[in-house]
């Protein structure tokens, strides 16, 4: 078996898109996985997991419906299970994300904005 390094910096390079998450590795039954944000986006929550939110450059609010939470670069959080969130990024956000595999960036809220499968990268 083959244990090889990944560079995060160069997979966000790769990033064209904002809201579209990449899975770059699997850790047992979890993704992690790596998104550029910019703007809002929908409130949703994952009913079965928790989800770790990491900034990598950046700023990302996280709104909750009593409260929020803002993350600046190196910064993270876990949103538990079945907590409704929202995250914001007024300028462009990298965050990195662990979460169980299969699980929609949109959670129980689906809708246009849903990746289905996300890709590797």
């Amino acid at each position: 078996m083959t244990v090889n390094s990944i560079n995060l910096r160069e997979k966000l390079g790769k990033l064209t898109e904002y809201w579209q998450p990449k899975i770059i590795a699997q850790m047992n039954d979890y993704h992690v996985k790596i998104a550029k944000l910019q703007g809002d986006f929908i409130w949703h929550s994952h009913p079965v997991t928790d989800e770790l939110f990491l900034v990598v450059a950046g700023e990302l609010r996280i709104d909750f419906r009593d409260g929020m939470v803002t993350l600046k670069p190196g910064e993270m959080c876990v949103v538990p299970n079945g907590v409704e969130h929202k995250p914001f990024a007024e300028e462009e956000c990298s965050i990195l994300m662990v979460e169980l595999a299969g699980t929609l960036n949109t959670g129980d809220a689906g809708g246009e904005r849903t990746v289905q499968d996300p890709q590797w990268i």
